[in-house]
């Protein structure tokens, strides 16, 4: 959520951020609801002050039954009014939540073909085997039972394949570790509150991802960004403890909405998924260089498991609320000759944060609101679609990445 009075000073950088991300939210009226709100407080005030003037009197011997009178009347315009301001401050809080965050002045303009590429590394190889059809050859995967059991999209991984997903776990646990996140597994659901605090508040109903459970104010969590995000609602950091950096894994749920006519094959796009999840809490002035951070490691892993990708800086248009700034990973399929997504890197600056009250107390004493980052260390079943689809031979075995070997008894390939 972007603040108010940022919003009344930055119009036209907000207007022109919510216009290239897609949104249609009408910040003039969300200004004039705010106006709404601030002159139903200034009431609320005035009245409250009398009411205390009255009270003053009232200690002073036995009351005028014309004070009593007074004070009762003023009582119940009192309540009246402060019911129509927290109507305003509800209305207010739901307008703001409709508008996106500012976008970074090197965001390319446009929809999600304007993505800029930044960065390619490694050779492209020319052949590859189709995941599915390799894996259901060999009885590594079942979606057959999984739809029987939970529906389509859903799927058993098996034998050398969940091993494999194994050994992705307990390589991505030592990268990140290695780099300093602290490791965590969370709840795999969330409250709305957290669910909209983190950003993912659905543009409409129809369009919503998420898995929410009847009766209970609470949703099955798309990433462990949800659940992280919240791990400091409400809270006050220190300065010196920032930057915090945290890797979290979980199981990811997600209708896959709005999905129509996009790649959906096997194991890239499915209801459920395991994911290791990088995030970051830290000082405004530090986020920039902790998305190169980030970037870097989603980088280094991708090499050392010799998968050729690139990147791309993504255009407003494909931001999606919270973030200013975004970086995906695409790697590159050798069975589709085409770069398809894997990983992915933003910088929220301090749209969650303020949604969820999450600020720090400087060494001066001021407090603000902390900046937040997300980035995806491994997602498990896409990254196992990848290895297949480029080290898997038609009819062979699949050729393990060095840096797997030592989690599969030292196997050179399955």
């Amino acid at each position: 959520m972007l603040d108010i009075n940022f919003i009344r000073n930055n119009l036209e950088l907000v207007k022109h951020s919510t216009k290239e991300k897609g949104y249609k939210t009408d910040l003039d009226a969300v200004l004039e609801l705010d106006d709404e709100r601030k002159e139903l407080l200034k009431k609320v005030e005035a009245l409250r002050t009398e009411r205390n003037a009255i009270a003053a009197k009232m200690k002073n011997g036995k009351p005028a039954p014309e004070l009593i009178e007074q004070g009762k009347k003023l009582k119940s315009e009192l309540s009246e009014l402060e019911k129509t301001l927290s109507d305003a401050e509800e209305r207010l809080n739901g307008e703001l939540k409709t508008v996106p965050n500012v976008i970074f002045e090197d965001v390319p303009l446009g929809g999600e073909e304007c993505s800029k590429e930044i960065k390619v590394w490694g050779e492209k190889h020319e052949t590859g085997v189709d995941h599915l059809d390799y894996c259901e050859a060999r009885d590594w995967v079942d979606f057959e039972r999984g739809a029987k059991v939970a529906g389509s999209k859903f799927y058993y991984l098996k034998n050398e394949l969940a091993l494999l997903e194994n050994a992705l776990l307990q390589y991505g646990i030592k990268k990140v570790t290695e780099h300093g996140l602290k490791y965590m597994t969370v709840p795999y659901m969330v409250s709305s509150k957290v669910l909209e605090g983190t950003g993912f508040a659905p543009k409409s109903s129809e369009q919503s991802d998420e898995y929410f459970i009847d009766g209970e104010d609470l949703a099955m969590i798309a990433t462990a960004e949800m659940p992280i995000t919240g791990y400091h609602a409400n809270e006050i950091l220190n300065e010196d403890e920032l930057p915090l950096l945290y890797a979290g894994y979980s199981a990811c749920f997600r209708k896959e909405a709005g999905t129509y006519g996009k790649f959906t094959r096997g194991l890239f796009r499915v209801h459920q998924f395991n994911k290791l999840e990088m995030y970051a809490f830290c000082l405004p002035e530090q986020s920039k260089e902790i998305h190169e951070k980030l970037l870097g490691i989603e980088e280094e892993m991708l090499q050392e498991l010799e998968i050729p990708y690139h990147i791309i800086n993504v255009a407003a248009g494909d931001l999606g609320a919270p973030a200013a700034k975004k970086y995906d990973i695409e790697f590159w399929s050798p069975l589709d000759k085409k770069y398809r997504e894997i990983t992915s890197c933003s910088n929220c600056t301090d749209f969650q944060a303020r949604s969820l009250n999450i600020r720090v107390r400087r060494k001066d004493g001021m407090v603000e609101t902390v900046h937040t980052l997300n980035g995806t260390a491994i997602p498990f079943a896409r990254m196992l679609m990848v290895l297949i689809e480029n080290f898997a031979k038609e009819g062979g075995k699949l050729q393990v990445p060095k840096v797997l070997r030592p989690y599969l008894n030292n196997q050179a390939e399955i």
